[in-house]
């Protein structure tokens, strides 16, 4: 061993050295370990929203080898536990449950951890990678590549080389199992209301090829693409579309998008199906149409102290019930009791809401309630209210 190292040391000066192209040639070789995480691992391998070629496969399992010793069948199985598991104690990394701190520090030992359940394998790893090289280098070795990457970058680099070993070595347990996994799930904006925890950080998706965008992926989780809105950007996506374009991927799943018909009035089961499948933006739609300025109008007439609570009734009211403390609750309460409009609108929320929660009921059942919403919804004087519900009787699957 000491004589290849002497060997990769000698080796080195035959390279020009300089601090750019030590940074460049760093932040290449983790962008690539970044791309293979969230474009195969992630959106391919755990969520099936795209296809790949097997050499694109290939190469990714490869790198992913190489570059952190991760095990395709584990980071699968654990990823989809957490979607399937979130925010409860069954689920493998959350911070509402073990504390941002410990998440962020500790990811990667939650990784490993879980990664040693065979239940959690069995359970949620199907379909994963079982071929000659997988089960006899991939799996059974995963300590080889990361020894032959300090090789290479001694060889490369001399002694500065073992720093960028390092900086590689820490860059997925810090930024994918420390920050998406741990503050993704505690700070940052959301533009959608689902039951769980997640945020999206930032809303350009570079650093992480895109999972900076997390709120997005836990609304449409089987969705290859994770920006929502104009302003967003998924450095995935990218990548994913330059495959495409090389017929080297095909793209199975993006988010909905909503269907307007000016001209529709009636609520029949097209409309139904069109609001169920637009869900997510619909709520948001309510949020930005009817409740933000319903809040606004609210404070317009609200003393100092009043305008103080109200600053907090845009996030509150448009909060998923049950994802509120006790603590939380009352103070949403407090401000509902002194509101009579936005307690309307509030309580319409619920109902709406309730409607594509009933799966036990017919279609036509959930075509009749929707039709009804409606109807009563545009008679309670609320302009804001009205209007929001004569958009959603446009609401179609074909233009």
């Amino acid at each position: 061993m000491l004589s290849l190292l002497e060997h990769a040391f000698f080796l080195h000066q035959d390279f020009s050295f300089s601090v750019l192209g030590v940074i460049g040639y760093t932040l290449l070789l983790t962008h690539i370990t970044i791309i293979a995480v969230t474009v195969y691992l992630h959106r391919f391998s755990a969520h099936r929203a795209l296809n790949l070629h097997p050499l694109v496969q290939h190469f990714f399992r490869f790198w992913l080898w190489l570059t952190t010793g991760m095990v395709t069948r584990h980071w699968t199985a654990i990823h989809r536990k957490h979607h399937a598991k979130c925010e409860t104690p069954d689920d493998p990394h959350s911070p509402q449950v073990l504390g941002l701190r410990k998440v962020l520090r500790e990811g990667a030992e939650l990784y490993q951890a879980e990664a040693q359940n065979e239940a959690t394998l069995a359970q949620f790893g199907q379909g994963t990678p079982n071929d000659w090289i997988e089960k006899n280098l991939y799996s059974k070795h995963d300590k080889w590549g990361v020894s032959l990457m300090l090789l290479i970058n001694l060889c490369l680099w001399g002694p500065i080389g073992l720093t960028i070993w390092a900086i590689q070595m820490i860059w997925i347990p810090l930024l994918a199992a420390g920050v998406i996994n741990g503050i993704g799930h505690y700070w940052g904006y959301r533009n959608y209301e689902v039951k769980d925890a997640s945020r999206n950080i930032v809303p350009w998706g570079i650093l992480i090829g895109g999972e900076e965008l997390h709120n997005n992926h836990h609304t449409y989780p089987n969705s290859a693409k994770l920006a929502c809105k104009k302003w967003e950007f998924d450095a995935g996506w990218f990548y994913i579309k330059l495959l495409s374009l090389l017929k080297l991927a095909n793209v199975n799943r993006t988010p909905p998008k909503a269907v307007l018909d000016p001209n529709k009035y009636e609520i029949d089961f097209d409309t139904l199906k069109a609001v169920i499948h637009n869900r997510f933006q619909v709520m948001a739609l309510y949020r930005k149409t009817v409740v933000s300025p319903m809040v606004a109008q609210a404070k317009t007439t609200a003393d100092a102290n009043g305008r103080a609570v109200l600053n907090k009734a845009k996030t509150l009211l448009s909060k998923i019930p049950h994802t509120l403390d006790p603590k939380t609750r009352l103070s949403l309460e407090a401000i509902l009791n002194q509101n009579p409009s936005l307690d309307t609108i509030y309580q319409y929320k619920i109902q709406l809401q309730q409607i594509w929660e009933r799966t036990s009921m017919s279609k036509a059942e959930m075509t009749e309630q929707l039709s009804e919403w409606c109807r009563r919804a545009e008679m309670t004087g609320i302009q804001a209210l009205e209007e929001f519900s004569l958009s959603l009787r446009r609401y179609t699957l074909n233009a």
